[in-house]
Order: C-alpha cells, then sequence, then structure tokens
C-alpha cells in the first residue's frame, strides 16, 4: 500500500517507558512535539469527578482519547506544518488499548485509523523496569506495561507501520537514536 508519508512521527509503548521525558527532549532542541492525551484527560477527569478514567469506564476514557488524538491529527495537519513532528502517542493507539481490554473496536475507528495516517517510521519504546513508576494518572502495574507495550507493538505492525524499537539508554541517546533513523530517511 503506498501513500503520502508526512514528517509525523509516533513515540509509543507501553506507560512508564520514557516517552514523555524523550518527547520533552526533542522539544528542548526545538521539535514540535504533541504531548499524550491519556494523561491529559485523566487528570481533567478526577477534576471535574468524571467517569472518562480507565478504572472507571474504559470505553468512555477510549472514546475521549481517540477524539482528542484525531482533533491533535487535524490540528497538525491544518496548520500545514512541513517540519518534524512528534507525538506522544498517536491514533492507533485507542485501537491498541481497546483490544488491550477486549472492547470491540468501533468500525469507525478502524476507517479513521487507516485515513490519518503518521510516517511509516514508528518509535516504540519498550517496557524498561528501573525506571517504571506509578502516579496518580498511571495505576497500572509492570505487568500491565508490558501487556499495553505487546498491544502497541501488534497495532503498529498490523496496520502496516514499521518499528523502531528505541533502546534503554539516557534520553540524549535516545534522542540521538530517533534523530539518526529519521536523517537516513528510510521508510
Amino acid at each position: 500500500m503506498k501513500y503520502k508519508t508526512y514528517p509525523l512521527y509516533i513515540i509509543t509503548g507501553g506507560p512508564g517507558a520514557g516517552k514523555t521525558t524523550l518527547l520533552n527532549a526533542l522539544e528542548s532542541i526545538g521539535y514540535l512535539t504533541v504531548p499524550e492525551e491519556g494523561r491529559r484527560i485523566i487528570k481533567e477527569q478526577i477534576l471535574m469527578n468524571g467517569e472518562g478514567l480507565p478504572w472507571m469506564n474504559k470505553r468512555l476514557f477510549a472514546k475521549l482519547m481517540f477524539e482528542a488524538s484525531v482533533k491533535n491529527y487535524q490540528k497538525i495537519i491544518e496548520c500545514g506544518s512541513s517540519g518534524t513532528v512528534f507525538f506522544d502517542r498517536g491514533i492507533l493507539d485507542t485501537v491498541g488499548y481497546l483490544r488491550l481490554e477486549n472492547i470491540p473496536v468501533p468500525e469507525e475507528m478502524k476507517i479513521i485509523a487507516r485515513e490519518m495516517i503518521y510516517h511509516k517510521n514508528v518509535f516504540i519504546l519498550p517496557p524498561w523496569r528501573e525506571i517504571y513508576e506509578n502516579d496518580p494518572e498511571r495505576k497500572q502495574d509492570f505487568d500491565q506495561a508490558t501487556a499495553t507495550y505487546n498491544h502497541m507493538k501488534e497495532i503498529y505492525l498490523e496496520y502496516g507501520y514499521h518499528l523502531n524499537e528505541v533502546p534503554e539508554a539516557p534520553v540524549e541517546k535516545r534522542a540521538e537514536f530517533i534523530l539518526e533513523i529519521i536523517e537516513a530517511g528510510s521508510y
């Protein structure tokens, strides 16, 4: 399948693998980044005593996450950004989340995920026990984080993306790894 490639890159993986730290490092050297919606939604839902929380109403949480991811994607496309943009998770992460939770993925969601494409190179961070921490928004244990990683890996491969596993290393080395792959221009 051949389609237009945008300089929109996904950084994905299970929770607690260092995605946000890596995105912050990329942003600090001048790249445009789009933060993860899941954390924002959890904080927002807690403040408003809402039900859209992964430990309360997984379907609603997924719906809110998907809608926010689509909106962020559209905003970047509409602004006509020609520079490299890094997303902390993408539209497909919601599809992977639904599968992880054994919730049927709506057909409309599958269609949108196929139409709203990112660069074929996706960067995936494997579970890393030494840096994994729980916090008010991250209640999963390390085994659940590993299962999430496996589902993300599966869904991105299923949708035809090329996964680049980011090695366990200091954040600067992780950023260098990503930028070297982008500069090489493969895929």
